[in-house]
């Protein structure tokens, strides 16, 4: 398959010109996938934020603190690789996917002021601040839920497809919500384990209809990738992606009714990592789906690609920088899966 990828690009595979930015792509998708999940997380945490008691939303907030440096790593980092290593891309991408990238981009931005201003305000003063950190986690959510459906979509603006972007874009929040829920599940005892608890399980739902939509929509938007997935060839790689996935939302449905119950207090660590699953099987659809496409149907990921020079450069700052960034998480996240401490 690789040989005649790089045959209908009048490549062979060991040309630099070849592999160079696929092995680009792959540490993109790496850091995609990292912040869909550390992030995603942390975004989830924000959009149930508003839901809790009011006495415990500050709880929450000190829950996340010592992992927000790591989890913004991720999003930066894919960006900058994005950016240096396919400039050409760029300027088309942001030019169909302004809308959302502005979305998200405004709630990253809310979302870090609104955190670090918290942290410093008076105390009658805090509560604004975790309002402004909840809508910066929407935002991000909904622009994150309006990208993925303007890529399955190619950019379409008419108004079916613009009801189906608000659909996903509603979905997203539901998925990041189901993620941060089952991270609280997770993390929190008592009264706030079970809000959490009650969250994810309203959530799982939404979650799974639009991942279900967006597949739907893939297929029928797009007849290649209609036959990549349906192919008597391809099904069989297909058809366990989504026996997975179904093993992994009903996994986390029948898991969250009953980790709250003291008898299976040491399998509260088993939704938050059926949902890691769940989100990495859900990304490596996508990616295969629009595989070789940054844009779909008008953009490969060779077209859109930096010179060789200018990728060398590249590949060495991420050889000295990765390391380093993997190290620094590793180091903030050994308490990832472990209780908060009262």
């Amino acid at each position: 398959m690789i040989d005649a990828l790089a045959a209908s690009l009048g490549l062979n595979v060991g040309n630099p010109a070849f592999w160079m930015p696929l092995l680009m792509m792959a540490l993109l998708f790496v850091l995609i996938v990292g912040a869909a999940l550390f992030d995603g997380f942390d975004i989830g945490v924000g959009v149930l934020v508003l839901l809790a008691p009011k006495q415990s939303r500050s709880q929450l907030m000190v829950v996340l603190s010592p992992l927000r440096d790591a989890n913004g790593f991720w999003l930066l980092l894919a960006l900058g690789l994005f950016l240096t290593a396919f400039p050409l891309a760029w300027g088309e991408v942001l030019g169909v996917l302004y809308v959302p990238m502005s979305l998200t981009m405004l709630g990253v931005m809310l979302r870090s002021v609104a955190f670090e201003f918290r942290i410093r305000a008076a105390t009658d003063k805090r509560g604004r601040w975790i309002a402004l950190f909840w809508l910066g986690s929407l935002l991000t959510a909904v622009g994150h839920g309006a990208l993925i459906s303007q890529l399955v979509l190619g950019a379409k603006q008419d108004a079916p497809a613009l009801w189906f972007t608000g659909f996903i874009a509603l979905c997203a929040v539901a998925g990041y919500g189901l993620l941060g829920a089952c991270w609280l599940v997770m993390r929190l005892q008592d009264e706030l384990q079970l809000f959490a608890a009650h969250w994810a399980r309203h959530a799982i739902r939404w979650a799974a209809a639009g991942m279900v939509a967006v597949s739907i929509a893939l297929g029928l938007a797009n007849p290649a990738i209609f036959y990549k997935w349906s192919s008597a060839t391809n099904l069989v790689m297909a058809a366990p992606v989504w026996l997975l996935m179904l093993v992994c939302f009903v996994g986390i449905d029948m898991s969250l009714s009953r980790v709250v119950q003291p008898r299976y207090r040491n399998l509260v660590w088993l939704p938050f990592a059926l949902c890691l699953i769940l989100f990495c099987a859900m990304l490596s659809g996508l990616t295969y789906s629009m595989f070789p496409f940054v844009i779909l149907d008008h953009l490969t990921l060779w077209d859109a690609a930096a010179a060789q020079g200018s990728l060398q450069l590249v590949l060495a700052a991420t050889v000295v920088a990765l390391p380093i960034m993997v190290i620094f998480n590793l180091m903030t996240y050994r308490g990832l899966f472990g209780r908060a401490p009262h």
